[in-house]
């Protein structure tokens, strides 16, 4: 039995400690940097192995275990490990952010501070055309000429909101008061702290590349150049298992079969069955399902049968 008053060193990250601290760039002024932290895989591990008392220290072994735990949603090990960042990051951004309730947050407050002077700016070649088919997303972008002259008024807008701001606080308007009408490109910042396990879900959502651009510039940073050296065993399970893997419903499955067997009347008659071909004026009606299985199919290298 281990001895109630021996001596627990807390566990260190070498890989991870050589950036605490460090503020990685994202967008034209925000920044991730890791604050403090607490576990690595090797803790994932030892929970998961509490039952059999002190976990192996083969790494061989300890990355399989977490390939299984990752491989079959055992999620509870994940939270044996927290993380806490120091994030800048605009308020539109922040809106999506603070989505994912299951974390601790302090945001900087402009109730008792000045907001801060810095607001998101938009290259010319960045303005991002609004997508035909999906309603909350974009596709393209404008041409550079028109964005020139968008990103110059974005620029006199938020100047004229910040003059407006300040000339509220030297009437010596409330604070809370003065900044009801600053964009919601300005810069905040905010503690952010989670455990691995909600972690990885926020990345899984918001690396993403359905996701909205500016979040998931953030989530990029933050799996690749932080969680990939913080729990890399873990990184590379979640890679495998999440972001690089495709998971098909029963009826996919299906239609898949069908296809392996040559059997092409088969899945159109099941796809037909589902509504998924469904066209006016001779193109097909739009349906997610059926344009998201296209894309699965194509990674397989499989043909669409319609």
């Amino acid at each position: 039995m281990q001895n109630e008053f021996e001596k627990i060193e807390k566990v260190r990250v070498p890989a991870l400690d050589e950036i605490l601290g460090k503020k990685f760039p994202v967008l034209d002024d925000g920044f991730v940097r890791v604050i403090d932290y607490m576990g690595s895989d090797e803790s994932i591990v030892q929970a998961a192995r509490v039952s059999y008392g002190k976990g192996t220290k083969k790494v061989s072994e300890d990355r399989g275990l977490i390939r299984y735990l990752m491989r079959n949603r055992h999620t509870t090990p994940f939270e044996m490990c927290e993380i806490k960042f120091h994030i800048r990051v605009p308020m539109d951004t922040w809106r999506q952010w603070i989505r994912h309730r299951t974390a601790n947050v302090n945001e900087y407050s402009t109730r008792y501070s000045i907001a801060i002077d810095a607001s998101q700016k938009t290259a010319p070649n960045q303005w991002r055309l609004q997508a035909k088919d999906n309603k909350q997303g974009s596709n393209g972008f404008l041409d550079e000429s028109i964005g020139k002259k968008l990103s110059e008024r974005e620029e006199e807008l938020q100047n004229f909101a910040r003059e407006i701001y300040r000339e509220r606080l030297e009437f010596g308007v409330a604070r809370e008061q003065a900044r009801k009408d600053l964009p919601l490109s300005t810069y905040t910042e905010a503690y952010w702290k989670i455990d691995l396990h909600n972690l990885l879900h926020f990345l899984s959502l918001r690396m993403d590349s359905h996701a909205q651009y500016e979040i998931r510039s953030y989530a990029n940073v933050i799996g690749n150049e932080i969680v990939a050296k913080w729990c890399p065993l873990t990184w590379e399970a979640f890679l495998d298992y999440q972001i690089n893997s495709i998971t098909f419903s029963s009826i996919e499955i299906k239609i898949i079969n069908a296809l392996i067997r040559n059997n092409t009347d088969e899945a159109i008659k099941i796809a037909e069955e589902l509504g998924w071909l469904n066209k006016i004026e001779n193109r097909f009606v739009r349906n997610r399902e059926r344009i998201e299985f296209e894309e699965k199919i194509t990674r397989l290298g499989l043909e669409k049968p319609w």
